[in-house]
């Protein structure tokens, strides 16, 4: 499998439903400082990931070390489920803002292993319905992504996963 091109500075966007494994994939690939985590921000703020009640402060302190990465030239990889199209365009719009393309992942995986996935995490445990509904949001999302502004949409299966490797570009 060819490698996949990611441009720096860019922002990456990570989309997947809770439990497809998008901070384990991340953590394989990319630096510690690189990767900006929803779960990580939300415990910041409320020392629990699993505090929903501060998720709006937390996608800002997202999005605003995000921008402060790419700002700096740097590469901000985002991991969030980024299942819903509005979570995806206030990302894309961050990165219009700092003039950097925008490249989504997307962990394409089987309910099956993301449940599995989901019930083995050491913490968190989402709810199986909440990982079936992001599933089926990922089915739509996957329609339109091609057409939401992206420089390279790359789409992870089963086959694929674990072999892919990451090739970073310097951008002029």
């Amino acid at each position: 499998m060819d490698p996949l091109v990611v441009p720096v500075p860019s922002l990456v966007l990570l989309i997947g439903p809770s439990g497809s494994g998008k901070s384990t994939w991340a953590a394989r690939h990319f630096g510690p400082y690189e990767v900006v985590s929803s779960d990580r921000c939300r415990a910041m703020i409320a020392d629990s990931e699993a505090d929903q009640s501060v998720t709006p402060a937390a996608f800002e302190l997202v999005r605003f070390i995000a921008a402060r990465r790419l700002e700096a030239g740097r590469l901000a990889v985002v991991d969030a489920t980024n299942v819903h199209a509005a979570a995806r365009r206030h990302n894309l719009d961050l990165a219009a803002a700092c003039g950097v393309p925008a490249v989504a992942i997307v962990l394409d995986l089987p309910v099956e292993r993301m449940l599995a996935n989901n019930a083995g995490r050491a913490g968190r445990v989402v709810d199986d319905e909440v990982v079936r509904r992001q599933r089926r949001d990922l089915d739509e999302a996957l329609g339109v992504l091609g057409s939401e502004g992206y420089a390279a949409v790359h789409v992870l299966d089963e086959a694929t996963i674990d072999a892919v490797t990451i090739e970073r570009v310097q951008e002029p």
